[in-house]
């Protein structure tokens, strides 16, 4: 069969990068429908209330402080042991929130789950870059996005059920990672190592690759700390409009999935027809509508309405960090590449409640979204004028 002309959906390949995508989206959002209940249960903790918040966020702190070690792992090590020892320490340390007796042990195992979706994003990316090129790439780029809101959507919907019974129920959730692990040990080998002839003609990457890497990696640090607010401050954010937290928030976060997810299904045909820029442009005007829209504090629905707008632009702009890492890394770096890739996207959502928290404490959800909205707008017109100057440069070399 010319894998070429498989479409990506029927690649097993690409399945099984695809389902450990859809891992990723668990690691922390997951139990946001449960904040509610768990903080109500360790009432009487001391800080209760921002311990609980920050079992959704500490993942993101295992993931950056061992983000460089699975770069170095997979790069010298190989993928697909990295890939699989990850998926089983993900296992292990996620339904471990199920039965631990206490909020601190609770913590340090998702501390653990931190440390697993490092080994489990970094050798993915590098996968990706490993297995397929040019136009393939780019689609399965948007692909990967497109699955792990399509995970959100099942694994957060779910969760949010799962919490109206007990705000333990959720961990069990990522017992499904057992189907990855079955995906991935199946059906994604190791990549051959390129030959040196070969590695310089098609996977030379930019000479300047590690100082535009790390640029991207902290564009895609602050879009994340922005997005994030998502699933931290949502739960509350609802309780404080009287209405039902857990249902509110499974229905907010998976609408905000199943938009993202429909939204990346279109990302190589949008990437066919516009520059990363105009791309990026969308995206964010999409993301400051949404937090626009929230910022109003309206009705039920419309706050729905505003997390969807914030799931759409989200889905458009997150592809483009990995295509143009992808793009930039030379073949033997490409675990290095997307370690620090990695380690952007969950140092933003750990940097998220740190900076939410205080600024609604002090001036509330509208003002606080309104500020994030304004940010991001800004972002926007950024994006517009560099796709602009980037058509104007085309036209005047021909």
């Amino acid at each position: 069969m010319n894998t070429e002309k498989t479409p990506l959906w029927q690649e097993p390949k690409a399945i099984a990068l695809l389902m450990a995508a859809s891992l990723t989206v668990m690691a922390n959002a997951t139990i946001s429908p449960a904040l509610a209940g768990l903080e109500q249960e360790f009432a009487g903790v001391p800080d209760a209330g921002f311990l609980v918040r920050l079992l959704v966020t500490a993942p993101s702190l295992g993931v950056m402080l061992t983000a460089p070690l699975a770069g170095w792992l997979t790069d010298r090590a190989g993928r697909r042991g990295v890939l699989l020892a990850g998926i089983w320490l993900f296992m292990l340390c996620g339904t471990a929130g199920f039965y631990l007796p206490d909020l601190q042990l609770m913590l340090v195992s998702r501390f653990g789950l931190g440390i697993a979706v490092a080994l489990i994003m970094t050798a993915q990316t590098a996968l990706i870059g490993d297995y397929f090129t040019g136009a393939r790439r780019q689609a399965l780029t948007g692909l990967q996005i497109s699955a792990r809101n399509f995970g959100g959507l099942v694994f957060i919907g779910f969760a949010g059920l799962a919490a109206t019974l007990s705000p333990r129920l959720p961990f069990l959730i990522y017992g499904l990672a057992v189907l990855c692990l079955y995906a991935a040990w199946r059906h994604a080998p190791e990549p051959a190592r390129p030959q040196a002839g070969q590695a310089q003609a098609e996977g030379a990457g930019h000479p300047a690759w590690l100082v535009l890497v790390i640029a991207v990696s902290a564009l895609q640090m602050l879009t994340n700390g922005l997005f994030f607010m998502m699933p931290t401050q949502l739960p509350f954010f609802f309780a404080s409009q009287g209405l039902n937290s857990a249902l509110m928030t499974g229905a907010g976060l998976g609408l905000l999935s199943l938009c993202g997810g429909i939204t990346a299904l279109l990302y190589a045909r949008f990437k066919g027809a516009l520059p990363h820029a105009a791309i990026f442009a969308l995206g964010y005007g999409a993301l400051a509508l949404g937090f626009a829209v929230l910022a109003l504090e309206g009705s039920a629905a419309l706050s729905l309405a505003g997390a969807m707008a914030v799931g759409i632009g989200y889905a458009t702009v997150s592809p483009g960090f990995v295509a143009i890492t992808l793009a930039l890394a030379p073949s033997g770096r490409r675990g290095t590449a997307g370690a620090i890739l990695t380690a952007s996207v969950f140092c933003g959502q750990f940097l998220s409640p740190f900076a939410s928290t205080p600024a609604i404490s002090q001036w509330g959800y509208g003002a606080t979204f309104g500020a994030a909205a304004a940010g991001l707008a800004l972002m926007a017109c950024m994006a517009l004028l560099t796709a602009l100057l980037t058509v104007r440069r085309r036209r005047a070399a021909l």
